[in-house]
């Protein structure tokens, strides 16, 4: 990091991040709001209803992924995630104040178009900035400020509800301090961080290199450099790390960006030189989800019922892998860097497969209690030191800058396709094949994973977006 200016590169990849904060705090705070809300709208006996209430920010995702990539290239990344930020503040707002369920489906979906385009602009963007020196760690913080967002939609749900007596009937709870105002102030607790995200998003410059790709202008007064140091990309990069590095990138994009003057759409990025990179980041996209860690966040209930625990003792159990989810995935933003996304991947992938197969084998023999509970953290943890956040890495720069937009939404919407299959056949699969043979399906699947990325995925750690295009695009 000799030479570069840290404190303005952390500031705008740490204000971007805060996408990610808002994401992982919407995408989980619904869960501790809806024992509450389905009293309220009088929903607790409808299963459809409180399907479409859970599903219907998904459906959102999908769609904010669809027309993330489109929109990033359009109006450029900064104007998007300003774009972002504002979903983000009203449908906060919205979700908590409306009184009739029909309006409360549509802040959600609104809450879930936000979480669909900050999940693959705010890495994105992040990857536009940074260094190739530390740009997994850069990356990686993304998928910190999601598993914070996480842990402080668990943390406040928490507070904010008051404690439920035992003998309180559905009708007491309705009529309660937690049934009128306690779920709405959960959503609400989102405005103040998707607020701060909409100040601070007006102080970060546009990503360089979309700005070299729509203004590629000559400097008349520097033709024989070739390089426009007058430009904003320039600008920019000048701030990032002074003259030289940035008369070095303006080169390598030049390059890069000499056979597209413009970004590519998807008629492009599905054309014989990208088949195999699409497939490789459609692939570990999807794989993040069909790994099944995130059923234990989506499911913590009946995992941690099967293992023996009650209702009170999951609350705390959830807590825990929320912790750990947290940790581990500091570790993985001193890592990404040193041991590479393809021995990270690897290692998750092995890794799962054996603490899904031993975790089978335990609900098989009936075992329970804290060894239950270790395995479980053990698979957040190894989950959150390498396929979280990589996958998040290597689908922001696998992609040439042209395409790269695109790339990220396609493979955005394809993990929020992956997520979910994945939480709609858990429920399925747990029924007819039991915990075990849920769990034992996972462990298979990530041995598949291993093979595949054994196979496949190259290093990219320490190289730059221009690069890897050069060694990944097939001509």
């Amino acid at each position: 990091m000799q030479g570069f200016n840290k404190g303005f590169i952390y500031f705008i990849c740490l204000v971007s991040a805060m996408g990610g904060l808002l994401f992982g705090y919407d995408w989980v705070v619904i869960g501790g709001a809806k024992p509450f809300y389905e009293l309220y709208f009088g929903i607790a006996d409808s299963v459809s209803s409180q399907g479409l209430a859970m599903t219907i920010a998904l459906i959102g995702c999908m769609i904010g992924a669809c027309t993330c990539g489109w929109l990033a290239d359009k109006i450029g990344r900064k104007k998007l995630l300003l774009v972002s930020a504002v979903i983000f503040l009203v449908s906060a707002i919205m979700t908590g104040a409306f009184n009739t369920f029909g309006a409360f489906l549509v802040a959600r979906f609104f809450g879930g178009i936000g979480i669909g385009i900050a999940s693959g602009l705010s890495p994105m963007y992040i990857a536009e900035v940074a260094p190739s020196e530390i740009r997994g760690k850069l990356v990686s913080l993304n998928q910190m400020t999601i598993v914070i967002g996480i842990l402080a939609a668990q943390v406040v749900n928490w507070q904010i509800a008051d404690p439920i007596p035992e003998a309180f009937t559905p009708a007491d709870i309705a009529a309660s301090w937690n049934g009128q105002m306690a779920w709405r102030w959960m959503f609400w607790a989102a405005a103040f961080p998707a607020a701060a995200f909409l100040l601070l998003a007006f102080f970060i410059p546009e990503s360089p290199r979309w700005q070299a790709m729509r203004r590629p202008t000559p400097d008349p007064s520097h033709e024989g450099r070739g390089v426009n140091t007058a430009s904003p990309a320039f600008i920019t990069l000048q701030k990032i790390g002074g003259e030289a590095y940035a008369e070095r990138e303006m080169q390598a994009i030049a390059a890069a960006n000499a056979s597209a003057k413009e970004q590519a759409g998807l008629s492009t990025l599905f054309s014989k030189p990208f088949h195999k990179v699409l497939l490789l980041g459609v692939v570990i996209a999807v794989f993040q989800q069909w790994c099944g860690t995130n059923v234990i966040f989506n499911y913590a209930q009946e995992i941690f019922q099967s293992a023996g625990y009650s209702v009170g003792d999951v609350l705390f159990n959830i807590v825990i892998t929320g912790v750990a989810n947290v940790l581990f995935t500091l570790i993985a933003i001193f890592t990404v860097d040193k041991l590479g996304r393809r021995k990270l991947m690897l290692i998750g992938a092995g890794g799962l497969c054996l603490i899904y197969a031993t975790l089978g084998c335990c609900y098989y023999m009936h075992i329970t209690g804290f060894f239950m509970i270790i395995l479980v953290v053990a698979a957040i943890a190894c989950y959150a030191m390498t396929l979280g956040p990589c996958t998040w890495v290597l689908i922001s720069e696998l992609f040439p800058n042209r395409v790269r937009a695109i790339a990220v939404a396609t493979c955005t919407f394809a993990l929020w396709v992956g997520s979910s299959t994945l939480t709609y056949t858990f429920p399925l699969l747990n029924k007819s094949l039991g915990s075990y043979g849920t769990f034992w399906i996972y462990a298979l699947v990530c041995l598949c994973g291993f093979l595949f990325f054994f196979r496949r995925l190259p290093e990219t750690k320490g190289k730059s977006l221009e690069q890897l295009e050069k060694e990944l695009i097939t001509k």
